[in-house]
């Protein structure tokens, strides 16, 4: 049961009744722990089923175009090609990727706003014809190198955070529409729709009520340039929780029946990424290095307690060079956990958690309460599955995670109810029963 994120000769292990995803990390940690304990990933395929499902419930209107960008690892990419969900790609090798599933170009949507001229004219070669686009300097790029490009004028949101303007760096103006439309026009350039994106750290519903009434003024301005207006995108911003996507839907629903009802013929369609993937993922880490530290030295910005416990400082192999990157730009979306077993009343001390480059940017957590780990420990981080598998930096020889598929018989048996078998387009899925019960003594056959 092994895969690298860049090898699509991966195997999937199919689990039976009463071994969960606990027991395979536990395997996993055992095997790791003996040969080398580097970190690793464990992904569930199911939880990407279980989420396909939920978006047909609750928005069955709206198709997904999954971000690619978000997690690219073949495994994913094949799943939800044979879900039938597009694809929404930011690069070149990411539209190679989806094709090479066999993806038809119609399913697949170039988002990238800064678009290379090499990668426009690959777009066009392939036969991807829909794409974004929020500036007349791209509009003209998009004019002299694709022929056939079919254009969603991107808007801007006012998902206004914490007074900041949080979603304005991309996406034109309502005003500027009006000018991008003419440009269109003289650039024989064929506009077919609008898209827009509200953050999901915004927690406004009325950014929708606002994004989707300026997305009408701008279907309404384009017919008076004699545009066939025919797709709306809503953009990505799903957690990936039942209860928001309800809360969205309960939102745009009603206001997608005024502006665009269905009787109109307007396909409309969304970019969730995190939503599909975030709690597939769970990621095991190493404690390689720690320090005893002054309790307040470690609390700076928090107020101080006098307290005359110590505080620890935990160096972990993994950190924002890595799969954590994404802790760079926005907060952690997950809480660690501590592998080994410890009594209830044992006593818990201010720590936190450093990646191993010593940076003091590579900071994982600033401020959490653990019992004392020791070098060698492990620590479980879940909702790993976004923005976690870039190409890593090559600093201190940092090996990129293993990742080991899961998926349990029952959520296997939904998928050949949905009509997915591994003819179709699960090529690539190579089903191993797990006959025996993980555990340190037994584990899947997998080479170190």
């Amino acid at each position: 049961m092994k895969g690298f994120i860049d090898d699509a000769n991966y195997s999937v292990g199919l689990l039976d009744e009463g071994t969960n995803l606990g027991n395979v990390i536990d395997n996993y940690v055992c095997e790791h722990t003996l040969t080398g304990k580097n970190a690793f990933f464990v992904g569930d395929l199911g939880k990407i089923v279980k989420k396909h499902s939920q978006w047909q419930n609750i928005v069955a209107q709206i198709k997904p175009f999954y971000t690619v960008k978000c997690n690219s690892a073949p495994a994913v990419l094949e799943i939800l090609a044979a879900l039938g969900t597009g694809f929404a790609c930011s690069t070149k090798s990411e539209m190679a990727l989806v094709q090479e599933l066999g993806v038809s170009p119609e399913n697949i949507i170039y988002i990238s706003p800064c678009k290379q001229v090499s990668q426009i004219k690959y777009a066009a070669k392939v036969g991807v014809n829909i794409m974004t686009c929020d500036n007349e300097v791209e509009l003209k790029k998009i004019a002299r190198n694709h022929p056939n490009a079919k254009v969603l004028l991107h808007i801007a949101t006012e998902d206004n955070i914490g007074g900041e303007e949080g979603n304005m760096k991309f996406g034109t103006t309502l005003k500027n529409c009006r000018h991008l439309l003419e440009c269109a026009k003289e650039l024989d350039v064929q506009i077919i729709g609008v898209k827009f994106h509200v953050s999901s750290a915004c927690k406004e519903s009325q950014a929708y009520v606002h994004a989707l009434s300026d997305a009408r003024c701008v279907f309404d301005m384009a017919g008076e340039f004699g545009f066939t207006m025919n797709m709306l995108d809503i953009g990505g911003g799903f957690t990936g929780t039942e209860f928001q996507l309800e809360e969205v839907n309960h939102v745009i629903s009603p206001l997608l029946d005024i502006y665009f009802p269905e009787e109109s013929g307007i396909k409309i369609i969304s970019e969730p990424g995190s939503y599909y993937v975030s709690s597939a993922f769970t990621l095991a880490v190493n404690i390689i290095a720690k320090k005893v530290v002054e309790n307040d030295k470690l609390c700076s910005g928090v107020e101080k307690t006098g307290s005359d416990e110590p505080a620890f400082m935990y160096y972990m192999n993994d950190g924002v060079y890595g799969s954590f990157a994404s802790k760079l730009s926005e907060d952690l979306n997950t809480f660690p956990e501590v592998h080994k077993k410890y009594k209830e009343d044992e006593p818990l001390f201010t720590s936190s958690l450093w990646g191993p480059s010593c940076d003091e940017l590579d900071q994982i957590v600033e401020n959490c309460l653990l019992p004392e780990l020791n070098v060698g420990d492990w620590l479980i981080f879940d909702n790993m599955g976004a923005d976690s598998f870039h190409e890593p930096s090559a600093f201190n020889d940092f090996q990129r995670p293993a990742v080991y598929y899961m998926m349990s018989f029952s959520d296997w048996y939904e998928m050949q109810d949905a009509g997915i078998t591994s003819d179709t387009m699960m090529k690539n899925y190579f089903f191993v029963p797990s006959c025996i019960q993980l555990s340190q003594e037994d584990s899947f056959s997998t080479e170190a």
